[in-house]
């Protein structure tokens, strides 16, 4: 009861917390974008260029100080054994074209790239970044038919536009601490952003249709019931997901990116349903008493 009465009392001002921290996100994707002119930063799989995978055993911060005025935007990732921590192979990431870069591989390693000993990927920019158009286009269509889903299922502005705000915040959050983590984004990583758009609205739906749509039990009751379901389906996924994490990121960078995504975003989902959606909402139905 005492619990009960103090988020009555102070509901209105926990607001303040994800408010803050829009705010925050919004000059700090400004700033961002102004110095590096977009609101993330691109692998090769989104600028185009060359990856070439080399399976030996190389000092990653060596062959990064040595070639990184060879090889424009040069970004190194390590393979190794995740029983052992054995280094198994070496993943070197450059804008440079295949050619010149296996060439300047070659004369730094001192022996020819096939193969046996390595594997070549280029992507050609004009492509790259025509998909990254593409998938810029898929998320914004999601969220606008998701959007469009929320207020056909509730017919009603303010509890509609909570449970909107609260999924573009988890969206914005995670996006702004990808970029803090200095991390670069590649087409898999777009597209944990749009499964992140489903996981943000489930429990924000969950949340609502408990609050307005329901009239059993008092309004702190009918909270309390959505926060234990909604709170144990959110902790799953997130454990999951972080198990995932830490099994994969030593052999994918695909599914290390999409996993990364995802418990970021799952995280600031927390605080956007149970603090942003659940104020938003009592302040509504305590306003229509």
């Amino acid at each position: 009861m005492e619990k009960s009465n103090w988020h009555d009392k102070h509901y209105k001002k926990l607001l303040l917390i994800p408010a803050l921290l829009i705010v925050f996100s919004v000059v700090y994707l400004f700033v961002f974008t102004n110095d590096n002119g977009d609101i993330i930063e691109k692998d090769i799989s989104l600028t185009g260029g060359t990856s070439i995978t080399i399976y030996d055993s190389i000092p990653i911060n060596q062959i990064t100080t040595d070639l990184s005025d060879k090889l424009s935007d040069l970004t190194t990732r390590e393979i190794y054994d995740l029983k052992t921590g054995q280094q198994k192979a070496i993943i070197i990431e450059t804008t440079e074209d295949m050619d010149s870069a296996k060439k300047t591989l070659e004369e730094y390693l001192g022996y020819k790239l096939d193969a046996d000993n390595s594997s070549i990927e280029f992507t050609g920019s004009i492509l790259s970044e025509s998909f990254y158009a593409q998938l810029l286009i898929a998320i914004a269509v999601a969220f606008l038919f998701m959007a469009l889903v929320v207020f056909l299922l509730f017919k009603t502005a303010v509890p509609s536009i909570a449970v909107i705000i609260s999924a573009f915040a988890d969206i914005l959050m995670t996006l702004v601490a990808f970029d803090m983590f200095g991390m670069k984004m590649s087409t898999a990583g777009i597209v944990a952003f749009l499964m992140l758009i489903g996981y943000s609205v489930d429990t924000d739906i969950l949340l609502t249709t408990r609050m307005i749509k329901r009239s059993e039990g008092s309004l702190n009751k009918r909270i309390y019931e959505a926060m234990k379901t909604g709170m144990t389906m959110t902790l799953t996924s997130l454990f999951a997901f972080s198990v995932a994490l830490f099994v994969v990121k030593s052999f994918s960078i695909v599914l290390t990116q999409i996993f990364s995504i995802l418990v970021i975003g799952l995280a600031f989902d927390l605080l956007n349903t149970w603090i942003t959606n659940v104020s938003i909402l009592k302040w509504y139905v305590e306003a229509k008493k």
